[in-house]
């Protein structure tokens, strides 16, 4: 059983106004974040996607506390990370990428360790109840080391619940975890948000994050790029994938369809993506046949997550 969240409620459970941060080393400075300003609602699931490189990680490490910002503010819960470091932390829990266990710690230890690190008294301590929610409570007396990828990853889950955070972030936590317990973790996640804990996701599972988030930002460059409801995300593209089955087998693009970029797929089909605001699908169907081919079956899909994410993080960055 998932507790109730019963912090103080602020309207936004994240808030950053123009963050920057800049690496300076022996080349070069790298602006990892270049004046990032994101708003995450209370009580949302929110989705922070990008390319590897784009700035996510650093982004989650500045509320995490592990990096300093270069400039610009982030408050958690209401807490500034700079004014109130402590407060911030204690309304944060976070799931980093790597699993960084102690092997030779039990997942029983391990939970007992990060409460006292927040000083919660064992009476308040919800150790066994945590493990049972992320299926490791036949694991509560094994070593670290003896758990699968899959059991090491919801562990870092249930730490990073131990003191009953209202803000949880997930960075990519799904890497390396099967399906069975891809699901089984994002229940327990799904619970979590439904009981008001306010989760912010980066994943490189597109579906998962279309499935999952209420609210997505994109951040490419250390840009935000893009930042709004899933909803209104996929409304932004006017855009369809045309699949279509043809007679014979191709070895290359016929001429008449190189204006359209289609892709060779087997068994005969043919995807050309398209926008109907711009392109009819006439046009399309007349190249076909200008290329003599005849079309043994059609059908079209509208724009999903993938064809935004793709169009909002191919450009180069802007100087």
């Amino acid at each position: 059983m998932v507790q109730s969240i019963s912090h103080a409620a602020p309207d936004l459970a994240v808030e950053t106004d123009g963050l920057v941060k800049v690496y300076h080393g022996r080349g070069p400075s790298k602006r990892a974040l270049d004046g990032v300003s994101l708003s995450v609602p209370r009580g949302s699931f929110f989705g922070l996607l990008g390319p590897n490189g784009a700035g996510k990680s650093t982004f989650i490490n500045i509320l995490a506390g592990l990096v300093v910002k270069t400039s610009g503010t982030a408050r958690i819960w209401d807490r500034d990370i700079d004014g109130d470091q402590r407060g911030a932390k204690a309304a944060i829990g976070v799931v980093p990428q790597e699993l960084n266990l102690d092997p030779f710690f039990t997942p029983l230890e391990l939970l007992d360790v990060q409460a006292g690190m927040y000083g919660l008294p064992k009476s308040e301590r919800r150790t066994m109840e945590i493990l049972e929610a992320v299926g490791l409570a036949d694991k509560a007396g094994a070593y670290a080391r003896t758990l699968s990828g899959g059991m090491r990853r919801r562990l870092l889950v249930a730490k990073a619940m131990v003191h009953s955070p209202p803000v949880l972030v997930l960075d990519e936590p799904t890497a390396g975890v099967d399906i069975e317990l891809r699901q089984q973790l994002w229940a327990y996640v799904r619970e979590l948000n439904r009981r008001g804990t306010t989760i912010l996701l980066t994943t490189h599972y597109l579906e998962e994050a279309e499935q999952l988030c209420d609210r997505i930002a994109i951040i490419n460059h250390g840009k935000l790029v893009a930042c709004d409801t899933t909803g209104n995300l996929l409304k932004r593209i006017d855009g369809k994938a045309l699949t279509v089955t043809v007679d014979r087998d191709l070895a290359e693009v016929p001429a008449a369809l190189v204006p359209f970029a289609p892709e060779l797929r087997p068994d005969r089909r043919v995807v050309v993506r398209y926008r109907p605001s711009a392109t009819p699908i006439g046009r399309i169907l007349d190249a076909f046949a200008t290329a003599g081919l005849a079309i043994m079956d059609l059908s079209t899909e509208e724009t999903d997550l993938e064809d935004i994410f793709l169009q909002l993080t191919s450009s180069k960055p802007t100087s």
